[in-house]
């Protein structure tokens, strides 16, 4: 799942990878049904959607498992209940850097120890990574902050896993990193320091350390920085060396991959030529007997470099019961689309799992993109074997986490794990659903129920990936529109509240490559478009009288400006210039806009302004760090809110009873904390919602209340899916 983050302050960069600082607690308390709010927070459930880096079985104690995304934290899996339970809730939003998990790692001799790497980019705009360690399974965490930079969102991240705990001593544990060479803690991950001894020098544009694996007392590396010498290991964890006689060429590259087979004393590894999980083209498998160290090719099926039918290895996976059982996956291979291989002798005979495959995704429509029939899967890097069940094997894509008993039927294995990076929410005043969403990747859908994923999938005619726009008509809620990006036009329409939709009879042609934000307005007769390339590059707006038939240039519009209409009046239109700061406003329709309030907070895209329901011309500025604004004119003059130090983003909900104002929802700061807050008195004073268990990195995106149910809000996170909380 490759998604956009916001930007954030430049960091300095660290000189070269050296000792952390001390391990300081964190606050992260374990889950409960209510914070301390008096909130209860949950996942309106879709079901997955994220890309599934890693999976990883405890050796030692049947049923304990763990997952990591590249955006949406760790998770455990709770066998009594059958669901995954989020552990990275808790993390805040100056850190959401760390929801990105880069490894993660188990002591096979202390159950209950939990390492995770974490950091999402490796950016010089984002800040260094931090390991978390617990000795309760994820319930509660220490942090140590790490003077470099992890990747946990950037390619290669579906390799692993970089973290180990030293197979000779549990207080040692290993980091490869992408840039900065290994790392060496001797105090269960409290300092950090260069290995030393280890041969290979980093660079700023590789992959570094790909993998950690423990053959026995023995400890390998995978380094995916190029060249014919790509694996080193120790013996006594002091002295390393390159494993002699391994693989080269472009199908070895990059080691993705590797585990060990201690009955038959082999050790696996997947190639490829790229780390992927995009760009791969050519890859192989081969075994190690670490013995003699004796190399055999094992490559299940070659790539056909003169065809489409190109990818790389990835996953794999050795049964801990059963001696030369091994599975691996393919990569990247599209046309023949990606596959499991099982092998039973060792890797001298291979039989492809997917030709045989049921796959249930009852529980998680989407996952038919609009077909009649689900794909096996893609970007499959993470697969696990169970070590109490050798027919228990489950394998990540880009979207899910499937599983199956039998080797032949599988469905996802994702409840309680959301990962989806969402954009935008719309709560109807009326109709079967109290949501529709838009996310990056997965489009826009109509959630009849909260708790169970949507039953028609997501919106399809056209199917779309990730939606830049969705607006209802105020005055006639039956009518939605859409808008993003899509394989079969880049805009749609429903006239039955977002369950069904039909494309734009046509659409402008910047819409083929810069689909932007959307309005209607109250009645439904005028749609504004406005276009902007995911670049950067912005284009001139354009207006629709008949339903998206024709369409015509809005030259006055302020370019890649969020377009707004007016919740009570269908003439007026509102645009915020925050390239100058002013806003401007419509009042024939869209046709043409006049430059109002000038002056105004400038200079960040992410500034919006949101119409308070019901209201002509009562506009609500979020101006992030520069605080709330307020007009009541139709934005000729504006209010500075003194109750806001900060704001985010902010929306409305149902009006408190008494009340003659709708509540106020906003993710914000009244003073030190930037967090969830309500208002229901016109945002004189608020009252924080959520709770230091309860804050999911980055959330200012969008939050919009309930219009029927006081109390309840929907929260969009960057990579923990929606939130909706209610008073408990």
């Amino acid at each position: 799942m490759l998604t956009s983050s916001p930007s954030r302050r430049a960091v300095l960069a660290g000189a070269a990878a050296v000792a952390a600082v001390a391990g300081v607690p964190v606050l992260a308390g374990r889950a409960r049904a209510a914070g301390a709010s008096g909130y209860r927070w949950r996942n309106v459930v879709i079901g997955g959607t994220g890309f599934i880096t890693g999976v990883l079985f405890h050796p030692r104690v049947r049923g304990l498992a763990y997952a990591r995304t590249d955006i949406g934290g760790a998770y455990r899996w709770d066998g009594r209940r059958e669901s995954w339970v989020p552990l990275l809730d808790h993390i805040g939003w100056d850190d959401w850097n760390l929801l990105g998990v880069e490894a993660m790692a188990v002591d096979p001799a202390r159950p209950d120890r939990l390492y995770l790497a974490c950091g999402t980019y490796a950016q010089t705009w984002a800040d260094n990574g931090a390991v978390l360690r617990s000795d309760d399974r994820g319930a509660t965490w220490r942090r140590t902050d790490l003077t470099v930079r992890l990747g946990a969102n950037e390619d290669g991240r579906g390799t692993g896993e970089r973290l180990l705990v030293d197979p000779r001593d549990s207080d040692t544990l290993w980091l490869g990193t992408r840039h900065d060479g290994l790392l060496k803690s001797t105090d269960r991950g409290a300092g950090w320091a260069p290995a030393g001894g280890f041969p290979a020098t980093p660079s700023a544009t590789g992959q570094g350390v790909t993998f950690l694996v423990a053959a026995g007392r023995t400890v390998y590396a995978g380094w995916g920085d190029g060249g014919d010498t790509n694996l080193f290991r120790t013996s006594d964890g002091v002295t390393w060396e390159a494993v002699p006689g391994q693989p080269s060429g472009t199908a070895a590259r990059v080691p993705i991959r590797a585990a060990y087979d201690r009955h038959a004393r082999e050790l696996y590894v997947t190639y490829a030529d790229a780390p992927g999980p995009n760009g791969q083209s050519d890859g192989s498998v081969h075994k190690l007997r670490t013995a003699g160290d004796e190399w055999t090719e094992v490559t299940p099926a070659k790539p056909d470099a003169g065809s489409a039918d190109t990818f790389g290895y990835g996953g794999l996976a050795v049964d801990a019961r059963r001696p030369g059982t091994v599975v691996v996956s393919t990569n990247n291979r599209w046309a023949a689309v990606d596959t499991l291989y099982r092998s039973t002798d060792g890797g001298r005979s291979w039989r492809s799992l997917k030709e045989t495959a049921v796959l249930d995704v009852s529980e998680t429509p989407y996952l038919k993109w609009g077909e009649d029939e689900p794909k096996f899967g893609w970007w499959i890097q993470a697969l696990a074997l169970d070590p109490y069940d050798s027919h228990h094997l489950v394998y990540g894509t880009g979207a899910t986490l499937y599983g199956t008993r039998d080797l032949r039927h599988w469905a996802p294995r994702v409840r309680g794990l959301e990962e989806t990076s969402v954009t935008q929410l719309v709560s109807p005043p009326t109709g079967r659903a109290h949501l529709i969403s838009g996310a990056r990747d997965i489009g826009v859908m109509y959630h009849e129920r909260l708790t169970s994923s949507p039953a028609r999938g997501m919106a399809t005619n056209p199917v779309s990936g990730s939606a830049t726009g969705l607006a209802q008509a105020a005055r006639r809620p039956a009518y939605v529109v859409r808008a993003g990006w899509g394989e079969n036009g880049n805009g749609a329409a429903s006239h039955d509240g977002g369950r069904t939709w039909r494309p734009f009879a046509s659409q402008p042609g910047i819409a083929e490559d810069a689909p932007g934000p959307i309005a209607v307005n109250a009645d439904g007769s005028v749609l504004l478009w406005s276009f902007a390339h995911w670049d950067g590059t912005t284009y001139p707006a354009h207006r629709s009288a008949d339903d998206g038939a024709t369409w015509s240039e809005v030259p006055s519009f302020p370019k890649g400006a969020v377009p707004v209409a007016d919740p009570a009046d269908p003439a007026l239109f509102y645009a915020y210039d925050t390239a100058t700061g002013t806003l401007f406003a419509s009042t024939d329709g869209g046709r043409s806009f006049a430059a109002r309030a000038s002056g105004l907070p400038a200079g960040d895209s992410q500034f919006k302004v949101v119409a308070a329901p019901g209201r002509t011309g009562d506009l609500w500025l979020s101006a992030k760090g520069n605080g709330l604004h307020r007009s009541t004119d139709g934005g000729r003059s504006f209010t500075a809110v003194e109750s806001c130090r900060a704001s985010y983003t902010l929306g409305f909900g149902r009006a408190a009873a008494g009340a003659a104002y709708p509540a106020i929802y906003q993710v914000g700061s009244t003073g030190a904390i930037t967090a969830v807050y309500r208002s229901d008195d016109e945002a004189r004073t608020w009252v924080r919602i959520n709770d230091d268990d309860h804050q999911w990195g980055w959330t200012g995106e969008t939050v919009t209340g309930d219009p029927r149910v006081y109390g309840r809000v929907y929260l969009a996170t960057n990579g923990r899916g929606i939130q909706y909380g209610e008073p408990a």
